[in-house]
C-alpha cells in the first residue's frame, strides 16, 4: 500500500504556525519520532510526549485527519517505505531495543525465517546457472550495494567475468546492451531502491537472461524473475537488520565455489599464486 501523496511529516510542518503551545510540543515530538504514532494508542502517545490525550485529539484534527486511527494508518504506510525516520524510537520507548539481547534475538529470528524458505534444489540450480553464465552482473543500490560488492568479491575468486554495476561514472546501458540468454543477473532488491533497479530488471527480462532477485519481506517480489529469494530484515530499532541477507550471500558464494569444480579450483590457485608474486598480503 502506498502512502498518501502528502506525507505525515509535511502535514505537520505545514500547520506549525497554527498550533497552540501544547500542540506544538506534540508536533516537535512527532517530527523527531513520527513512527511512535503508529506504535501507541492516543493516551500512550500523550504520555510519551508529555501532553494530555485531549491535546492529541485536537492535534490530529488540526493536521487534517478525521481520527487518530486514520493518522495511524497513514504513518504505518510510510513505515513500509523503510525510512529510518519512521522507525526511530523516542528515548523512553527505545530502552527495550537497545540491549544486546534484543538485537541478538532479532538476528536469530531473521536467520531462521530466511533459511526456512530456502530449498537445496533451487539453490543448487542457481549456483549452476551462475557458474555456467558467460557473464554475471550483480546490482544493488544504496545499502544493498554493499551486498552486491561482497558477493562479487567472493565468487570472482573462481569466476572471471563477474561485474558489480554500475561503476562510478558508468550507466546501466553499458552493461545491458550485451546481455544474452545465458547471462545471469543478480539483483538485490531490499527496500528503498533507486529507479535503476526497475530499469535493470526490465532489461534483463527483455534479454531473457537468468535473473536472481533477492529482496526482503517488506519489498514487492518481481514476478518475472527466474528465482526469487526473500530475506527477513526486521530490525529491533530504527534500522533494518541485514543478517539474513549476508547469510544468503555466504551460502550462495559457497555453493558457487563448489559448483565451479576443477575450473574454479584452477582459477583460485592462479589467483593465490598472483597474490604471492605481487606481495598483496603481509
Amino acid at each position: 500500500m502506498k502512502p498518501s501523496a502528502e506525507s505525515f511529516v509535511r502535514r505537520v510542518r505545514s500547520k506549525l504556525d497554527e498550533l497552540s503551545s501544547t500542540e506544538r510540543q506534540l508536533a516537535d515530538f512527532l517530527l523527531e519520532f513520527p513512527g511512535e504514532l503508529a506504535s501507541y494508542a492516543g493516551n500512550e502517545l500523550a504520555q510519551l510526549a508529555g501532553v494530555s490525550p485531549s491535546t492529541v485529539s485536537r492535534f490530529i484534527r488540526r493536521v487534517g485527519y478525521e481520527s487518530y486511527e486514520e493518522a495511524r494508518r497513514h504513518v504505518r504506510e510510510e513505515q513500509e517505505t523503510g525510512s529510518p525516520l519512521f522507525h526511530a524510537s523516542s528515548p523512553a520507548a527505545a530502552r527495550q531495543v537497545r540491549s544486546v539481547a534484543a538485537h541478538f534475538q532479532q538476528s536469530q529470528q531473521n536467520l531462521a525465517a530466511t533459511f526456512e524458505r530456502l530449498s537445496d534444489a533451487t539453490l543448487a540450480e542457481i549456483a549452476r546457472a551462475i557458474v555456467s553464465a558467460p557473464q554475471v552482473l550483480i546490482f544493488g543500490s544504496r545499502s544493498s550495494q554493499a551486498f552486491a560488492l561482497y558477493l562479487r568479491w567472493q565468487i570472482i575468486q573462481v569466476l572471471p567475468r563477474v561485474s558489480c554495476l554500475p561503476g562510478p561514472g558508468e550507466t546501466l546501458a553499458e552493461y545491458t546492451a550485451g546481455l544474452s540468454e545465458r547471462d545471469c543477473v543478480i539483483v538485490f532488491g531490499t527496500r528503498r531502491q533507486t529507479g535503476q533497479m526497475e530499469r535493470l530488471l526490465e532489461a534483463a527480462t527483455r534479454a531473457g537472461s537468468y535473473l536472481l532477485y533477492i529482496s526482503d519481506q517488506a519489498s514487492s517480489d518481481y514476478a518475472l524473475a527466474t528465482w526469487s529469494l526473500q530475506a527477513h530484515c526486521r530490525g529491533p530499532g530504527s534500522l533494518d537488520n541485514h543478517v539474513g541477507v549476508m547469510a544468503l550471500c555466504d551460502l550462495l558464494s559457497t555453493l558457487v565455489i563448489e559448483a565451479s569444480g576443477a575450473a574454479g579450483r584452477k582459477r583460485l590457485a592462479a589467483v593465490e599464486q598472483e597474490h604471492e608474486e605481487l606481495g598483496d598480503f603481509d
